[in-house]
């Protein structure tokens, strides 16, 4: 029996697997036919300046925007251009920039969206209680309006309406946009916790320095491509990544 590759090893506990990925907005190429992995149990950043192509990355992956061409696997699937109600019950699940929470509904209703696609009376329970304990403000306020939240509220609502279905893997878009320092803290302990939690995730965030301090490995993305990765050590001492915002060679 020949020896396993370290790269064969690496391929097999990718939880998401992309290839040559291109996403394109009419004659606009977004993202330029990229490739990166995500292994179960890690934080992984996307980084880099606006219109770089990062959300648009993300969006592809669940099926909010088509794929022009490439290829992702998840769990041992493909599931290019799934649509996104199939992929949420797969696993695969987004957290969207600007929260987009429901803000005529209750906090509790909001989160019975997020379950709307789990069968299972007692994972649902199960869902419940595990929000609940990572955000005891959405237990207390679970009958108010969403739409009178605070900001930092309102995201915590956009993560748990996330965590409701029971996610494999959650991607989070922008987490801490608009919000004051002290809850941009906040959200980062609370990523620390759903690693607690065995929760995958990756994350496209503009705040580098705190989503360096949590991530495990990233992509600095510039023009649509990816233009370096690493760990997160990396990351914080290349070039490439004051490049990709500073708009350097």
């Amino acid at each position: 029996m020949r020896p396993i590759r370290q790269e064969e090893i690496q391929v097999a506990s990718a939880l998401l697997t992309a290839t040559s990925l291109k996403v394109r907005y009419g004659a606009v190429e977004a993202v330029r036919g990229i490739d990166f992995e995500i292994r179960a149990g890690e934080i992984v950043a996307f980084l880099g300046a606006n219109g770089a192509g990062k959300s648009s990355t993300l969006n592809a992956l669940v099926g909010l925007v088509a794929l022009a061409s490439g290829k992702v696997v998840f769990d041992g699937h493909e599931i290019t251009n799934g649509k996104p109600e199939t992929l949420v019950s797969a696993g695969l699940t987004l957290s969207p920039e600007g929260r987009r929470i429901f803000p005529t509904l209750s906090v509790a209703d909001n989160l019975r969206m997020g379950a709307y696609s789990v069968v299972s009376k007692q994972k649902v329970a199960e869902a419940w209680e595990r929000v609940f304990e990572l955000f005891p403000i959405l237990y207390e306020r679970r009958n108010q309006l969403s739409g009178t939240l605070s900001g930092g509220q309102q995201q915590m609502l956009a993560v748990g309406r996330a965590l409701m279905s029971g996610p494999r893997l959650l991607l989070l878009d922008e987490p801490s946009l608009g919000l004051a320092p002290k809850i941009v803290e906040q959200i980062f302990e609370l990523i620390v916790r759903l690693r607690e939690h065995e929760v995958t995730m990756a994350i496209v965030e503009q705040n580098v320095a705190m989503c360096l301090e949590v991530a495990d490995r990233g992509y600095v993305m510039a023009s649509g491509r990816i233009v370096f990765q690493g760990n997160a050590s990396e990351l914080k001492s290349t070039t490439f990544l004051q490049d990709a915002y500073l708009g350097g060679n």
